[in-house]
């Protein structure tokens, strides 16, 4: 079929939740998309991060293959040994000590939240109200979405489920002030994405951490995002010296399978017993076998040293165009979450940019944000650079 053909069908049967730009792609290859009509597009999108090892990885594409002719689907009434596996790498690699596997962000945070009350009332202390930052964004299931900082995305689906309070980012005083007799958690995004690429300040993550323990209350890092490896460490948290007592993870950790997980602490954990919680599908053997083989690369295969590299070298790039045009405000990122802030809209940049065969993203309606895989190249940073700039000079 055709792109035309394509989105006919979509536009005929498929719920309008989007607003999908006038492309099919039907072909992947590392930082490459190819469309239904053959032609090709530099990604710095990255399916938002979630393609961090690129399109069709192959040792990703091998575990899926491979786990398809063997064994898709069981169900948690029994035991899954690439579930097993994968939860013993994360656990080994982080600060965890359990995993609960699900199928995404929004229900990897759904599960921190459920959590972290169930924690409370298995100590039997009435602890449920979480705190978390406006401008974030934590999914658009019912509890995520009460949890996220942002109006628009909570417009028009009240009564939301209670109690979520929300205060600036980076303002510990603010998260002070806030907790009361009632409070469970934090909830904070080690790095805003959806919010604008808005990074912490140096130490507001370590007295978040200090204010959560003096508090008696848990620590949940939202990593959905900026999880493995998009910063340039396997964890964001790494790169700020605090360890959470929940964490959640989605997007990146099968390589473009869905899947998401909810870390904890053993004692954390605890809280869950046989039927708290579950989910039909989480953990599945395809999902879990394609994140073995994403994690491992990940860590084995130096993806992290090009991921702090070349974003350093991409930073340096967007830096000479703000030098160029009075309207960039700001570059700003960590690894390969990188923001140019605008004095301008970004939209119709976004819209010239994908005319020119390149795909980037733009975030708080004023921030052109960049995800690309892990392992992009300085050259593929240059050509994306070089087409920038010719959009940029018209505005």
């Amino acid at each position: 079929m055709t792109n035309r053909e394509i989105m006919d069908l979509t536009e005929r049967y498929v719920a309008s939740t989007y607003r999908r730009f006038p492309v099919a792609f039907v072909r992947g290859r590392g930082a490459r998309l190819w469309d239904a009509d053959g032609r090709e597009y530099l990604d710095f999108v990255s399916g938002l991060a979630v393609c961090n090892l690129g399109h069709c990885h192959p040792a990703v594409v091998d575990a899926i293959r491979e786990q398809a002719a063997t064994l898709i689907h069981t169900s948690n009434l029994y035991h899954i040994a690439p579930q097993a596996e994968l939860a013993r790498l994360l656990c080994e690699n982080s600060f965890a000590d359990r995993v609960f596997f699900c199928n995404s962000g929004a229900e990897a945070n759904e599960a921190a939240i459920k959590l972290a009350r169930k924690y409370f009332s298995s100590r039997g202390e009435n602890r449920f109200q979480i705190i978390s930052m406006e401008r974030s964004f934590h999914g658009r299931t019912m509890a995520a979405m009460a949890a996220t900082g942002q109006e628009k995305i909570r417009e028009g689906f009240e009564p939301l489920l209670e109690r979520f309070v929300y205060v600036p980012f980076n303002d510990v005083a603010a998260v002070r002030e806030a907790i009361c007799g009632e409070t469970a958690a934090v909830l904070v995004e080690p790095i805003q994405g959806e919010g604008g690429v808005n990074l912490p300040e140096p130490g507001y993550l370590k007295e978040l951490r200090a204010l959560c323990d003096e508090a008696g209350i848990l620590l949940i890092l939202d990593e959905v995002q900026v999880g493995l490896g998009r910063t340039g460490t396997l964890f964001a948290y790494e790169n700020y010296d605090v360890k959470p007592d929940i964490m959640t993870l989605a997007k990146a950790l099968a390589g473009g399978v869905a899947i998401g997980a909810m870390l904890a602490t053993a004692e954390v954990a605890e809280a869950f017993s046989p039927g708290s919680h579950a989910s039909t599908f989480g953990g599945n053997f395809l999902a879990t076998a394609a994140g073995i083989a994403a994690l491992r690369t990940t860590v084995e295969d130096g993806v992290l040293d090009n991921c702090r590299s070349v974003g350093s070298y991409l930073v340096e790039r967007l830096n000479g165009l703000k030098g160029k045009y009075p309207f960039v405000k700001e570059v700003r990122g960590r690894g390969l979450i990188v923001g140019m802030d605008l004095a301008i809209p970004g939209a119709e940049i976004v819209n010239r940019c994908f005319e020119k065969g390149l795909l980037i993203n733009c975030t708080g309606e004023t921030v052109l944000r960049f995800l690309p895989p892990l392992i992009i190249t300085e050259a593929d940073v240059d050509e994306m650079v070089t087409l920038l700039d010719g959009v940029l000079a018209g505005c």
